[in-house]
């Protein structure tokens, strides 16, 4: 290659397509350390501005995955599928689904990120609960694989080393909506673990990084692809995040509304989304062939108790404490807790998930710089949502914090999040599309 990284974003932001040689120079620089952060920064501003062709998203995918190490399965027993979601506020469907298929006979291993943006991280949520380690090595991940059927950590400096560094960029340079960039990001992970097949959870709405469903339709699209390319099944389904899932937003928080739900206590929105992934996982595992069964046996393993022993499992596992499947006390908590009050009676109309992502940093569960570090009891707690009814001067959403000084700040965000109306709505569609190596095809359900 004649040209430097000046020429590399020069040309990007003009349009240009890059070459796959250019891409690498920018991935080995990344990842070396060679390239400084400020040009980093403004080639991925060129790339979220201008887009990558479908040629040169695989090229980035494969060259950020030859960046590193892979994570081999081989010699494990049984299938292996995993499963990524785009992410969301309030999801916490990682720690509800992987225990389900898990105990079906299905492992899931999973690479995982931080908090992107207004979204909550998966490394996060976990590492509220007291001496959990999200970073393993191969050897640790196979480990925790073999002995509880699970296993989630995220990237050590040899798995798509390049990967961690952009990421983290992506968030502090309003950067992470960018299709090429999600897609190449995810799939490098995910084709970096030696799994039989890949399920995605690719979000839709004011709460997703892609608001309008067709770009969802076509990140989703995109990644199925990349996975279909490397002889790895891939699906996809798309969900709403219009408001947040569950009534839990919040590291900690979300680690007792997971923990609560696999005691078959949780909401009804967690468990329709984990158990229609989980039905997806176990198809394409060739576990069970039909919804109908796949459901009987996710619903069995929530009933028996077997889900919540293989999450209490896993987190021992990985030095986390299991009492904490019992005992959510044993979590962290917030110093202050405030109750935000319905402004007028009514009904619930929506809940701005974005604003609500944004409210959550502030409360201290989220981060703005890549820095930060974030509070793991902080968060919120909705009492009602989308179509239920409220009272005037009753409790909507309780608040926890360790920043008293931005309590104004937040109950003034959560007003502007949540619309009341007089009369009931319906909640929203949960579950929209599968997508598939055939298509579209809308989810039944």
């Amino acid at each position: 290659m004649t040209g430097g990284m000046y020429e590399i974003i020069s040309k990007k932001r003009d349009g240009g397509d890059l070459s796959r040689e250019e891409i690498a120079f920018v991935v080995y620089g990344c990842a070396g350390g060679g390239i400084p952060d400020e040009q980093i920064a403004a080639w991925l501003m060129a790339v979220y501005i201008r887009g990558l062709n479908a040629r040169e998203t695989a090229d980035l995918t494969e060259t950020m995955l030859a960046s590193g190490s892979r994570i081999s399965l081989d010699g494990l027993p049984g299938p292996k599928i995993d499963k990524h979601s785009t992410g969301g506020v309030g999801d916490k469907i990682s720690f509800v689904v992987a225990p389900l298929v898990a105990a079906c006979g299905v492992s899931v291993p999973m690479l995982s990120g931080r908090g992107l943006g207004h979204t909550g991280g998966t490394l996060d949520k976990l590492e509220a609960v007291p001496g959990m380690n999200v970073f393993l090595t191969p050897a640790e991940f196979r480990r925790v694989l073999a002995e509880t059927g699970m296993a989630i950590c995220g990237q050590t400096d040899e798995i798509v080393p390049a990967d961690r560094k952009l990421y983290a960029l992506r968030d502090a340079t309003a950067t992470v909506g960018s299709i090429p960039l999600i897609a190449s990001s995810i799939m490098s992970k995910k084709l970096a673990l030696g799994t039989d097949g890949i399920v995605l959870d690719v979000k839709t709405g004011r709460g997703a990084f892609m608001t309008d469903e067709r770009d969802s339709l076509e990140l989703c699209r995109t990644m199925v692809a990349i996975g279909e390319k490397t002889g790895r099944l891939t699906v996809g389904l798309i969900s709403a995040m219009d408001q947040p899932l569950g009534r839990a937003v919040g590291n900690g928080l979300e680690i007792a509304e997971s923990v609560a739900t696999l005691k078959g206590q949780g909401p009804d929105d967690v468990l329709e989304v984990s158990f229609a992934l989980g039905e997806c996982m176990l198809n394409a595992a060739g576990r069970t062939k039909t919804g109908a069964e796949a459901g009987r046996m996710l619903r069995e393993a929530v009933a028996s108790g077997r889900a919540l022993d293989v999450f209490r499992r896993f987190l021992a596992a990985q030095g986390g404490d299991p009492r904490v499947c019992d005992d959510p006390a044993r979590l962290p908590t917030a110093a202050e807790r405030t109750e935000f009050l319905a402004p007028r009676s009514g009904f619930i109309e929506a809940i701005d998930a974005f604003e609500v992502g944004m409210a959550a940093i502030d409360t201290g569960a989220g981060r703005k710089r890549k820095e930060d570090a974030v509070a793991p009891g902080a968060g919120f707690v909705f009492h009602a949502k989308v179509g239920d009814p409220v009272e005037k001067g009753r409790p909507v959403v309780a608040v926890h914090s360790d920043r008293p000084d931005r309590l104004p700040a937040v109950l003034e965000r959560l007003a502007g999040a949540i619309r009341i109306g007089p009369g009931p709505v319906a909640a929203p569609k949960l579950i929209r599309h599968l997508v598939d190596r055939n298509g579209i095809h809308p989810w039944a359900g």
